[in-house]
């Protein structure tokens, strides 16, 4: 029996939240460090992941383990990984580090407690971090629809802790005030995703009852069932069909999020410590797009082309209306989640163009969009707890007196905006050309988002880092050794992945395919016209049957 390698990915950060929230009160550093160094631990069972994958081997999924697990109900504990799974399990296992790192202070204990200033526990900040991580790594991983479905749902009791509990100390009115926006920001993302999660249950249930009305035993097996529609033995009715896909889709979208179900995410980020908001953003919000490629476009190819035309124009709506209302905020961290939505917007465009360019470009922007808004997300963290406020206009002239700080926050926003030579401009130009090729209109529409993307990140940079140094910011500090640490592998990756983004693309794109060829979708053959003149071939120098081959 090989090792366990995808169980222990999952296992490990679990047991480090065990190990750090069981640490005395008193042994706050050693929680910090032990959190780091189960974080470390699990990157490197990410990277071996990494290199034991083989990109174009045969089957769908790689490093698979099977086992029995509630027998009466067809339940199996079932893993596997393909190409689009370990990037995001790579994805996850990097940034936790730095998410740990970034809040190395940010639940140290206040120096006076009151009744209105509550204590806030290190060991259970970084146990609920770990605990998050170990519930996404699993979801990447699982083939079982049940088994992924517990964890989809699991992850948000930390996520609500970690939103409500531990809230940005830079909002304005006062803490107690400031408690309640936590208190509000938190239980509207869980009543959000809750409601989805409801919906998708019911849809879990039904898929369910038909693979045992049709295959004689129920079964929550993704292969099992795929290859079950492929050989004929299952039908699912067409109306049947489309209410489970609408089901999964719902609790998927309201994940991502997707427009008009987007609401509680500007507020659990904006309520959020950087780092947990990159947490919310970067990570956990990956799931739900993964999911759609996964489950909904898999297990639902037919509902999937037919809800496409109505998902691409949610998706156009996401890009402009998220791009618009992040020009018009004043508090940083709403702008970035409002940005976040309307990059989510060109994710699922990519994913339901159903062309090979426009999914191999919504995963690789789900990669790249997690580094560059952990990148600007973290940075403006750092500047924000120097500064004591979120508000745009609090600031200004920042790059007179933290050059690194300013350098890196620029560098961070223009990945943001998709500028060529950093990461997520490949991942966009993808989605677009993808998205083109077979919805010409829709792809065309879409490129206002990337102006109002440029029109953003400018005005932002320009409001707070440049012109007159204002006076609260003339002492401001620049990045010391720790938040450097955090900020410049992030920024080293944008480059690299901009200039060479092939590690990637080698292992995603056969994933892609798979997915294509379950939906039965090829990619659009472009038309060719050949101008042909009286008395010969093209510009009268070929013949008619060479013009003939030529267009071939």
């Amino acid at each position: 029996m090989s090792f366990p390698l995808l169980t222990a990915t999952a296992v490990v950060p679990a047991i480090g939240a065990i190990a750090t929230a069981a640490l005395p009160a008193a042994k706050r550093t050693a929680a910090k460090w032990l959190a780091l160094l189960f974080s470390l631990a699990t990157f490197a069972l990410a990277l071996v992941i990494a290199f034991r994958f083989e990109p174009g081997a045969k089957g769908p999924y790689q490093l698979t383990e099977s086992h029995a697990w509630i027998r009466d109900f067809g339940v199996r504990y079932e893993l596997g990984v393909d190409g689009i799974a370990v990037a995001l399990i790579a994805l996850t296992a990097l940034l936790i580090p730095f998410v740990i790192l970034a809040g190395w202070h940010d639940a140290d204990p206040l120096e006076e407690v009151t009744p209105n200033r509550r204590w806030r526990p290190t060991q259970g900040f970084f146990a609920l971090i770990l605990a998050v991580e170990a519930m996404v790594v699993i979801s990447f991983e699982a083939t079982d629809v049940f088994l992924f479905y517990i964890f989809f749902e699991a992850m948000l009791i930390p996520m609500y802790f970690l939103i409500g509990g531990f809230g940005d100390g830079a909002g304005q009115g006062g803490e107690e005030r400031a408690a309640g926006r936590r208190s509000y920001a938190a239980v509207k993302f869980l009543l959000y995703n809750l409601a989805g999660g409801l919906i998708m249950l019911a849809a879990v249930i039904g898929l369910y009852a038909v693979t045992a009305d049709q295959l004689g035993t129920g079964t929550f097996s993704l292969q099992q069932i795929v290859e079950a529609r492929a050989a004929g033995k299952l039908d699912i009715a067409t109306g049947t069909e489309r209410l489970l896909f609408l089901g999964f889709f719902f609790a998927f979208a309201v994940k991502a999020p997707l427009w008009p179900l987007h609401t509680w995410l500007p507020g659990a980020m904006g309520e959020s410590t950087s780092p947990v908001a990159v947490l919310i953003t970067a990570v956990v919000d990956k799931v739900g797009t993964f999911a759609m490629l996964r489950f909904c476009l898999q297990l639902f190819p037919e509902a999937s082309s037919w809800a496409t035309p109505v998902i691409l124009v949610l998706a156009l709506i996401s890009i402009v209306y998220g791009a618009l209302l992040a020009v018009a905020q004043r508090d940083i961290k709403r702008l970035i989640a409002y940005a976040s939505i309307s990059h989510f917007g060109f994710i699922i465009m990519g994913i339901f163009a159903m062309t090979s360019q426009g999914q191999g470009g919504a995963t690789l922007y789900m990669v790249n969009h997690g580094i560059s808004t952990a990148a600007l997300m973290l940075v403006a963290g750092f500047l924000i707890s120097r500064r004591g406020s979120r508000l745009i206009a609090d600031f200004g002239g920042v790059q007179k007196v933290a050059p690194i700080l300013a350098g890196t926050f620029l560098i961070g926003g223009l990945a943001t905006l998709s500028l060529p030579g950093l990461a997520p401009f490949i991942s966009e130009f993808l989605v677009l050309v993808g998205t083109f090729s077979r919805y010409p209109v829709i792809g065309i529409l879409a490129t206002l988002g990337i102006v109002l993307a440029a029109l953003y990140v400018l005005v932002l940079y320009q409001r707070t880092m440049t012109g007159p140094v204002k006076a609260e910011v003339k002492s401001m500090p620049d990045l010391r050794v720790r938040e450097l640490v955090v900020v410049a592998p992030l920024i080293a990756l944008l480059i690299f992945l901009g200039v060479y983004p092939k590690p990637l693309t080698d292992i995603v794109n056969p994933a892609v395919d798979h997915t294509l060829s379950v939906v039965d979708k090829k990619d659009p053959k472009p038309t060719v016209q050949v101008n042909a003149v009286p008395g010969g071939g093209r510009h009268g120098h070929a013949a008619p049957d060479q013009d003939v081959e030529a267009a071939k």
